[in-house]
């Protein structure tokens, strides 16, 4: 019997997927415990307008995520920081302040997971990071540290 499965099933396949399971396995398991459904023509259908749609909205966010990155690509963010004698900073600068500084400046809201740093920024200066704005898709930036 085909079967649409509405969650992972171990063994079985992930949610979304269409399999050939045992009839008795699917009427006494998987359709009473809302594992699975019947793949009737209806059914079928709608998963492919679903799976259209998530191929549709992925292909809008990768668009964006590239525009974004043609946009930020090799630009300068600035992030003010407080430091003692000879020049080093108390504390460092995190990914935390270049991402609030990115939002500021830039108008970009990322997570503070998304900027790779190299290195601890403890000195001013001008250091290069990533951002990573989709899968495969990253923008190499500049974050200048300056006195407060």
């Amino acid at each position: 019997m085909k079967v649409i499965l509405l969650q992972d099933v171990k063994g079985s396949g992930k949610k979304g997927d269409l399999i050939n399971a045992a009839d008795g396995y699917a009427r006494n398991y998987l359709i009473p415990k809302g594992l699975a459904m019947e793949a009737t023509a209806g059914a079928i259908n709608n998963k492919n307008i679903q799976d259209a749609a998530k191929a549709h909205h992925a292909q809008v966010e990768l668009e964006q995520a590239q525009a974004a990155r043609a946009e930020l690509d090799g630009k300068t963010v600035t992030v003010s920081a407080r430091a003692g004698k000879e020049g080093r900073l108390f504390g460092a600068v995190t990914a935390k302040e270049v991402a609030q500084a990115l939002n500021e400046q830039y108008k970009v809201s990322v997570d503070k997971r998304k900027v790779s740093l190299s290195a601890e920024i403890k000195a001013f200066g001008t250091y290069e990071f990533d951002l990573k704005l989709h899968t495969g898709v990253v923008a190499r930036m500049k974050v200048m540290v300056q006195e407060a």
